[in-house]
């Protein structure tokens, strides 16, 4: 059979229409005049559908998501009873004015379009709870936008934002921010009022500070502000008690406030890529703290008081410039996933093998010339990563791990055997193998492309 494309309008909109035909169909929820709902998302349309309009005195959800729509009639706006409007990822360039007369909308996504601006009218939606409006390039807020005072979530993220209006703080009842990837440098002084915000990220801006008001936002549980240019943090970060994750990763930290120790309730935080040296003591007072990231930093020691941390599950120290761990570390006897990569370890403390619930230790790339024997008390232990480092023997009692998986140089290409053998001077037993003593480089394992299947031979 040859079909003619130009029956359908063209050869490529035929493709589409056959690979997403049933999701062509609209979804329509009511009967003859009474219809509420007209789902016709990915439909191939370039303009507002008729049934729409046919519909305006009932229509409470619509949405035209993924379209090809590239503006909005005024008779769309007619619409007596829209509550979910959403028309994200089309190419509307504008949002009319008449946006003002939906004063029962709770709901608007206008994001991933080509808009520039949003109409002063829209200050008139005061029913309005959710509003994301992100992927635009509306550089601004329209004036009186704080008068949405019903808003609870919005997301502008990536809109090419500079500022935010002076009077930002009275979305009183705003739980969720989203303002990820714009220009912000500072806040306005009534930020802090935002007392009812449960979730703002910040992230991707251009902060070199942040606000001490922001200790005023007392409900707030998640703050991201990863990838900006700060330098310190507000002493009044502490009165955040209610905070569960903090991300202040990839910024120009060089010391922590020691008020961090009021963030009691704070179980995840990530300090990846700063320039931090050493850690506050009062670190130690972060006793709900399970996952700690500290990669890429500049760290020399780490304060004995991470001893006090003994909820911490995951421990991340990557590419520091550490040359000894606490003894205290042994305190850590829930954690079970520990990474100290590209770091200057002479040696492990004894203490490590109170760290029984290790699954995970990674010591890559260290100056270690022995492992100590305590190491065998890990009963869980199954991943060890000890390539890069300076060992000629390993403790006999590592045979107590149940290793899955041991790396002993940068890349290895089949399983090998461990076999004892006794030191003729001192008499003490030992693990050796084809690949101890280590090379300073793994120069000549170059060829080598997978990890080593340990098989444990104790002969």
């Amino acid at each position: 059979m040859v079909v003619d494309a130009s029956v359908i309008g063209s050869f490529s909109c035929a493709k589409r229409l056959t690979t997403t035909m049933f999701r062509c169909f609209p979804f329509i929820k009511g009967c003859g005049s009474q219809i509420d709902t007209i789902e016709k998302s990915h439909a191939c349309l370039t303009s507002v559908p008729d049934d729409v309009f046919r519909s305006y005195r009932t229509l409470e959800e619509c949405k035209l998501d993924a379209n090809q729509i590239k503006e909005l009639p005024s008779a769309f706006f007619r619409l007596e009873k829209i509550r979910i409007l959403s028309i994200s990822d089309n190419e509307l360039t504008r949002i009319p004015p008449g946006i003002g007369n939906f004063s029962n909308l709770v709901e608007l996504d206008i994001s991933r379009n080509d808009i520039s601006e949003l109409p002063t009218s829209l200050r008139l939606c005061d029913s309005l709870q959710v509003l994301d409006a992100s992927n635009n390039a509306l550089k601004t807020l329209p004036d009186g936008f704080s008068q949405l005072r019903s808003l609870r979530v919005l997301s502008l993220n990536d809109v090419s934002l500079y500022e935010l209006p002076a009077d930002f703080g009275g979305l009183v009842k705003l739980q969720k921010l989203e303002l990820r990837d714009n220009y912000l440098n500072s806040l306005p002084a009534t930020f802090g009022e935002l007392s009812s915000l449960e979730f703002l990220d910040l992230g991707g801006n251009d902060f070199v500070t942040i606000s001490s008001s922001i200790g005023n936002l007392h409900n707030l549980l998640e703050l991201w502000l990863d990838d900006n240019q700060m330098t310190s943090l507000p002493d009044e970060i502490g009165n955040l008690h209610s905070l569960t994750q903090m991300d202040v990763s990839e910024n120009r930290l060089t010391a922590l406030p020691s008020t961090i120790s009021g963030l009691t309730s704070l179980s995840d935080l990530n300090l990846t890529q700063n320039y931090l040296d050493s850690l506050p003591d009062e670190i130690g007072q972060l006793e709900n703290l399970t996952v700690f990231k500290l990669n890429r930093n500049q760290l020399v020691d780490l304060t004995p008081a991470i001893g006090k941390c003994q909820n911490l599950l995951e421990f991340y120290l990557t590419e520091n410039y550490l040359s000894a761990l606490p003894s205290t570390i042994g305190n850590l006897t829930k954690m079970f996933h520990f990474n100290v990569t590209k770091n200057q370890l002479a040696d492990l403390p004894p203490e490590i093998g109170e760290c029984v619930s290790l699954e995970i230790l990674s010591l890559r790339d260290n100056n270690l010339h022995r492992i100590p024997s305590e190491i065998g008390n890990l009963t869980q232990l199954h991943v060890l990563d000890l390539a890069g480092n300076r060992l000629d023997r390993l403790p006999v009692s590592l045979t107590s791990c149940p290793l899955k998986a041991l790396w002993l140089v940068q890349s290895q290409a089949q399983p090998i055997s461990l076999q004892r053998a006794v030191d003729e001077t001192t008499g003490e037993e030992y693990l050796t193998c084809y690949l101890l003593p280590q090379e300073t480089d793994d120069s000549k394992f170059a060829t080598f492309k997978r990890k080593l299947y340990i098989d444990f031979i104790c002969s």
